[in-house]
């Protein structure tokens, strides 16, 4: 584990481009292996992840050349074996499970460690994914270190309903339904900008994909997927993150943004606080007249409230970067995260910058805002977005903070300190114990 040391007090401002978005690129990374024929990716994020699914491919006899200064990546599948008593997929990494379905659709066979997982938001299961390939005609044989799972006979479409709209879950049917004989339909899908890109991607390779951005999606396999060329977009996430930083330091930062359809909603949440975000010529910023401010809601004797959920949404991703917001504003929020019991547990940390943060529950917390706050040395929990919210709040108070255990940052963001040091931040990285 990696800490990130923290002088704050400097408004940060400049203009910047937001790397791929982690959650785009990962299962895009993995549907690769769906097809034999040559891909080139642009604009690939040097994230840890990556290098991870660029070390199976490589293990598994692919050919992956990739320049992480030009965000270059290149592969081909042609010579791709695999052997389920020798490969196993990584455990700390949650995105291996979409490695399954492409090589069910290869070799007939594929595991799933018992132990995969990744952020610690919770419990997050693993039988949707394993109910998907038992509706695609796989067998499933439980082993204690892994799960074993077999499509004799090839993968067979399906019409299937998910009780949740899980985006894991819906790139995996997908994954499934590309090469599976017949046409297979999912209702609840998710929608998330990041599965419409992945959608689009797959697309691009030959597969026919029906209702892309909407709740239901018809697939109709295909015999086999082409190469080609794509270029990943900007990671919403990332562009809000540095809006909000800007914003929380009392600076202004404009980043690139190529799709601001997509944020409305986004808009009004940074609203709630006195944010004002202006899209323009494809980029945005968020632009702030004094002292942030909740906005007092028309209601009366009622909070500011903030819910996340699947899109449209709030995403989830993003409640922590406002959470940290309102700590800094002046006023009450109420913040509810729909989807993980687990993720909302790290408002002890928020104290000890002097923060007044209650937990109502697994789900919702309450933000008392407007305290003074001082530096301090917290812990961010194995949550991406959390550690940047720790961050956004040392970045504001001005002196010497800690984040500890910031690694999780490196997940989703690459060279984010480098980054945001344009910016004016004094940030480093120091190796923990």
């Amino acid at each position: 584990m990696a800490n990130l040391i923290v002088h704050g007090g400097t408004p940060l401002s400049g203009r910047i481009v937001p790397s791929a978005n982690k959650n785009a690129v990962l299962p895009i990374l993995c549907s690769t292996l769906l097809s034999r024929e040559p891909i080139q990716l642009l604009g690939i994020p040097e994230i840890t992840d990556v290098r991870k699914i660029v070390e199976i491919f490589r293990s598994l006899g692919s050919q992956v050349s990739v320049d992480y200064t030009t965000g270059v990546l290149d592969v081909h599948h042609k010579d791709t074996q695999f052997d389920p008593q020798r490969h196993h997929l990584p455990e700390e990494m949650r995105s291996s499970v979409m490695l399954v379905p492409p090589l069910l659709a290869r070799f007939g066979v594929a595991r799933i460690e018992n132990d995969v997982q990744g952020c610690t938001l919770g419990v997050r299961e693993i039988d949707p994914h394993v109910e998907v390939m038992e509706r695609f005609g796989c067998t499933v044989e439980r082993r204690r270190e892994a799960l074993i799972i077999r499509a004799e006979g090839g993968l067979k479409a399906n019409h299937h309903w998910l009780d949740y709209a899980s985006v894991t879950t819906t790139e995996n049917f997908v994954l499934c339904a590309a090469l599976a004989s017949g046409t297979s339909t999912l209702m609840n899908a998710a929608s998330e900008p990041h599965v419409q890109e992945f959608c689009t991607f797959m697309a691009m390779l030959g597969a026919q994909i029906e209702g892309i951005g909407t709740s239901k999606l018809t697939v109709h396999g295909v015999g086999a997927l082409k190469g080609g060329e794509f270029r990943f977009a900007e990671d919403f996430h990332e562009a809000v993150t540095f809006m909000a930083l800007g914003a929380i330091t009392g600076g202004s930062i404009t980043v690139k943004n190529s799709a601001p359809e997509q944020f409305p909603l986004i808009d009004r949440t940074f609203a709630k606080f006195g944010v004002q975000v202006i899209h323009e010529n494809g980029w945005s910023r968020a632009v702030v007249d004094g002292p942030l401010k909740v906005r007092e809601p028309f209601t009366k004797n009622i909070l500011q409230k903030i819910e996340a959920a699947p899109w449209p949404y709030l995403p989830v991703d993003l409640l922590p970067i406002f959470v940290a917001l309102g700590v800094r504003a002046e006023g009450s929020v109420m913040y509810w995260n729909k989807v993980y019991e687990g993720a909302m547990g790290w408002t002890s940390e928020l104290s000890k910058f002097g923060a007044h943060a209650f937990m109502a529950d697994p789900h919702r917390i309450i933000t008392f805002g407007g305290k003074t706050l001082t530096p301090a040395e917290v812990e961010s929990p194995y949550i991406i977005r959390v550690a940047i919210a720790l961050l956004m709040l040392a970045a504001s108070i001005p002196g010497r903070s800690t984040i500890k255990n910031a690694t999780p940052v490196r997940r989703a963001h690459p060279k984010f300190a480098e980054n945001i040091r344009m910016l004016g931040a004094q940030i480093e990285w120091v190796e923990g114990d």
